[in-house]
């Protein structure tokens, strides 16, 4: 091991870079509520604002990512397709079988540029969570409680605010709901055979309400939905304490473009066509 790998190991600087990171992240959500008198007056400019502040603190943990740990984040692509990534609004439907899947797709996004931009469906919890809660709520995250009678109304008002957004978006969803296990996809397969849907050897059943309504949301703002299936060679099984030690670990990710004309309208017949494509998706 390395005189570089050994120091990245020493518990004081790992937790200086904690320090620097809450640090930091409170600095920006400080200045995050400053920017909230500028939303009656000019919405936009506090739009942009607000997203390279947020860019300024994800962007932190990409650098864990890639520089401590020097993890490499290969993208596979038809060309068709690479070219249009960070040139328009985009539903990501992602997989989540690893502790890291959001800081891999958090290097995609600021790989092409919509990093401070980026936004997911979060956990209603999360909200109370001081840096990463607070600077999704000044980001117009939407947060739900997973129960559709008092989501309804929450996630449609946030997702049609979110129609006339001035940078160019990536919404990032985890259809599965949870983190593959193999207890929850013995679960799922169970509850897959129950609706006579095809068994999934590699992922869990798509919930797929989140989907198809953001998708109905958004429709006349996002022109594409990319399908992005995320695998570690060498059957790698990363962890965070790993990152943060500068483990290095090799990832793939496959990407395929849909665009949203060729998707369905109609509820359930989306719903089919999220189900196709998991049926499709790569181990």
């Amino acid at each position: 091991m390395g005189l570089l790998a050994q120091l990245k190991t020493h518990f004081v600087l790992q937790l200086l870079m904690g320090f620097v990171f809450v640090v930091s992240g409170l600095i920006i959500n400080f200045i995050q509520l400053l920017t909230c008198v500028l939303w009656p007056i000019n919405k936009q400019l506090y739009r942009k604002i607000n997203t390279r502040l947020s860019y300024s603190l994800w962007s932190q943990l990409v650098m864990l990512l890639e520089w401590w740990s020097g993890t490499e984040c290969t993208l596979f692509a038809d060309q068709a397709t690479a070219d249009k990534l960070g040139k328009e609004h985009a539903i990501i439907i992602l997989n989540h079988n690893y502790e890291i899947d959001f800081l891999c797709g958090w290097t995609i996004c600021e790989r092409y540029g919509v990093l401070g931009s980026s936004k997911v469906l979060a956990k209603h919890e999360l909200l109370k969570v001081p840096l990463i809660g607070w600077t999704w709520y000044f980001l117009e995250i939407v947060f739900c409680k997973r129960k559709w009678e008092e989501d309804r109304d929450t996630v449609f008002r946030g997702l049609n605010r979110l129609k006339d957004y001035p940078e160019f978006m990536w919404f990032l969803l985890y259809c599965e709901g949870t983190r593959f296990t193999e207890k929850k996809h013995q679960i799922s397969m169970e509850v897959a055979e129950s609706k006579g849907l095809p068994k999934l050897k590699y992922h869990l059943l798509p919930r797929t309400k989140g989907f198809t309504t953001t998708l109905k949301c958004l429709k006349g703002t996002v022109s594409a939905v990319y399908d992005v299936t995320l695998n570690f060679r060498d059957h790698q099984v990363p962890t965070l304490l790993g990152i943060v030690n500068g483990r290095k670990y090799m990832a793939d990710m496959s990407v395929r473009r849909f665009p949203v004309e060729n998707i369905p309208e109609d509820e359930k017949e989306c719903a089919d066509w999220l189900h196709k494509i998991y049926q499709e998706k790569p181990p």
